[in-house]
């Protein structure tokens, strides 16, 4: 149901405009069972299909970013902080406020803002805590100081239930863009530790075992159930945003591979769901690499790390058999680029430098990022 007699605009950075339920661009469509009403994605209509999409991850708010300057010439119409937004890492709440009005006060970020919406997820050094999950005992209180970053209105549904997960679906028919953004840290089991270390040269980093308990989460009941519903929804390339890597699985840091289950479950949910065009972004990894690999639903799965924005990681050698080309380790942002126009949409997934030269690119086709049809 579309009307323009619906209440009030609010401005933020966040969306353009930001609704309640609808006006002439933001719609919050309804969905009545009865007497229970379900919102679903937030739309936003009657805008012209959008094509150049920026994130990054990993900024330390008290070091200069001199890469906003080369973000900005990219003219991204959205861009996604992934996660270590800040690094807060306090459980003083009015610490982890006074970081995020640093990076608010940084002139880069604030003329990115002023550029195009910026969307967020969190990682663990803004969520408060190193490698923390559900056991941060102050994830109530942090999501309220990052949602405040944000300008999120008191009424939109991240300020009020658990986890900041959020979704937004742009574009007409056709050439739709839909961006996922997890949450992997709210719900997250504890890590388990590994006993036994590599030696050197070997590329196997990092102190983490696989947790295979079939009780052990990443995103939680309540998310899960979410993002199944987000991957029903008509859109042609879903950009999904984790924090976390989820297609390598070599090292031994924190991913989506220390939980296999919980990874696998990934897969067979997008398969379940028919979802075509998912394309994933990552950070954490103060180093940026492109990963592609077809875990079983029908079409290659992508997923572009891109770390960090001020804070890169020296030399190392990493086991990586899904990765394409090499890894790159100097200050870096991603850039998604879609051409429209194309008979077939061509979608360009890079890594940019400092300078904004293309470190890292790869290419496909929109018809690449669905199942092949199988011959009768």
């Amino acid at each position: 149901m579309c009307t323009r007699n619906l209440p009030r605009a609010d401005k933020s950075h966040f969306g353009r405009l930001r609704l309640s339920y609808l006006t002439g661009r933001l719609c919050y469509p309804l969905l009545i069972w009865g007497l229970m009403v379900v919102a679903l994605p937030q739309v936003i209509v009657g805008e012209e299909p959008i094509s150049r999409i920026g994130f990054g991850s990993c900024i330390q708010q008290d070091l200069p970013q001199p890469i906003w300057k080369s973000v900005l010439e990219q003219k991204p119409e959205r861009f996604l902080l992934i996660g270590d937004n800040i690094y807060g890492d306090s459980d003083d709440m009015a610490v982890l406020k006074q970081k995020w009005e640093r990076l608010a006060a940084e002139p880069g970020f604030q003329a990115l803002r002023e550029l195009c919406p910026v969307l967020a997820t969190w990682d663990d050094h803004d969520f408060g805590r190193n490698d923390a999950g559900v056991e941060y005992e102050f994830k109530r209180e942090s999501q309220q100081v990052f949602l405040d970053f944000l300008n999120t209105p008191a009424d939109a549904p991240r300020r009020t239930r658990e986890g900041v997960y959020d979704a937004e679906i742009v574009g007409p028919e056709g050439r739709r863009v839909q961006f996922i953004l997890l949450d992997t840290r709210y719900f997250r089991s504890p890590l388990i530790k590994r006993d036994w270390r590599p030696e050197p040269g070997e590329g196997d980093f990092g102190p983490y075992a696989r947790n295979t308990d079939p009780s052990a989460t990443v995103l939680g009941a309540d998310q899960w159930k979410w993002f199944e519903e987000q991957l029903r929804q008509p859109a042609e390339v879903r950009i999904i945003a984790s924090s976390i890597q989820l297609i390598s699985d070599g090292n031994h840091w924190e991913k989506w591979g220390n939980f296999p289950l919980e990874r696998q479950r990934m897969f067979e949910v997008i398969r379940a769901t028919k979802a075509t065009g998912c394309l994933f972004i990552s950070g954490d990894r103060h180093s940026a690499e492109i990963s592609v690999n077809d875990p079983g639903t029908g079409y290659e799965l992508i997923d572009v790390t891109s770390s960090s924005i001020n804070k890169p990681s020296k030399w190392h050698t990493e086991a990586n058999e899904h990765r394409r080309g090499t890894k790159y380790y100097d200050e870096n942002f991603g850039m998604i680029t879609i051409d429209w126009t194309a008979p077939d949409p061509v979608i360009r997934c890079q890594v940019l430098t400092m300078e904004g030269k293309v470190a890292l690119q790869h290419r496909v086709t929109l018809s690449q990022l669905r199942p092949v049809p199988t011959a009768r």
